[in-house]
């Protein structure tokens, strides 16, 4: 009897202070959503968003208590693709998910990192042996350019300044950044990235201080096979822009000092259509 007064009145005084919050949106809106409206809002099929719950189902599922149910996965999952997908502030969230300010803070930062860390190592991957050979055939075959294994670039993502040192975020375009580094296959899938720089950081040092330049300044990025182009034995490699500094392992077209051969300039144009990928692909990130 003791026990059973005590969980009364602790329920009493959670009813107390808990607010009643208005469901409505996704119960039955959402619900209710066509399959345009329904991309419209998350970025995704329905079909889809039903995968996604059950790839990240076992990391975001609760246990309810005997206080309260907890928020089913689905709903998890849709308050994290909403934000990522709108950018919506946590106040707006809360209506009209209908759950508190604190609770949409913490379910989106339990999503992202179950997508970090369940879905990164699946879909976000190295190419190796016959995945690799696949890439550098389709680099040929698609772009017309040899023994690449990849693009490279890096991308602003904007951000709402920090308080503490936001000077180190402004980038030279004039606005807040962190930087992605992203290397893409011949079909725009990215295959590694690396962020977290400061926007004023130059690529150069992202690309020294990340995992692949440590790989590949040991030899253990790509495996030690060369083909020979026109006398010349040429190693697997990616492909960058001038702002990268030109290494066996990653080539970058000729600098445009309007003196180039019509063999350099040739080079050049094969080169930005085989590296355009990674661009193509920075644009649909930020485009979904």
């Amino acid at each position: 009897m003791a026990l059973f007064g005590a969980v009364a009145a602790t329920s009493v005084q959670r009813y107390i202070w808990t607010r009643s919050r208005n469901q409505e949106w996704w119960d039955w809106d959402v619900r209710g959503f066509t399959d345009t409206e329904f991309i419209h809002n998350f970025r995704m099929s329905r079909q889809t968003f039903e995968y996604l719950c059950q790839l990240l189902s076992a990391r975001m599922v609760r246990q309810d208590t005997h206080l309260r149910q907890s928020i089913p996965v689905s709903k998890r999952v849709g308050i994290g693709l909403y934000w990522l997908a709108t950018g919506a502030c946590y106040r707006t969230m809360s209506n009209l998910f209908g759950v508190a300010k604190s609770t949409v803070c913490s379910i989106v930062h339990e999503f992202c990192f179950a997508v970090r860390y369940v879905l990164m190592p699946e879909y976000i991957k190295w190419p190796r042996g016959d995945d690799l050979i696949q890439v550098i055939e389709g680099f040929r075959q698609r772009w017309g350019f040899p023994q690449c294994a990849g693009a490279i670039d890096g991308s602003h993502i904007p951000i709402t300044a920090p308080e503490d040192n936001h000077c180190d975020y402004f980038n030279r375009k004039g606005w807040h950044s962190v930087i992605l580094q992203g290397v893409v296959d011949h079909q725009f899938c990215f295959t590694n990235i690396y962020t977290g720089w400061t926007g004023s950081v130059h690529d150069a040092r992202v690309l020294k201080n990340s995992e692949i330049y440590t790989m590949a300044e040991r030899g253990e990025l790509f495996p030690p096979v060369t083909e020979e182009i026109m006398g010349v034995e040429v190693p697997v490699m990616l492909l960058g822009d001038l702002a990268y500094p030109l290494r066996s392992w990653l080539l970058k077209g000729y600098a445009d000092t309007g003196t180039l051969t019509e063999e350099q300039q040739y080079f050049n144009q094969r080169h930005s259509r085989a590296r355009m990928t990674v661009e193509c692909a920075f644009g649909r990130l930020k485009g979904r």
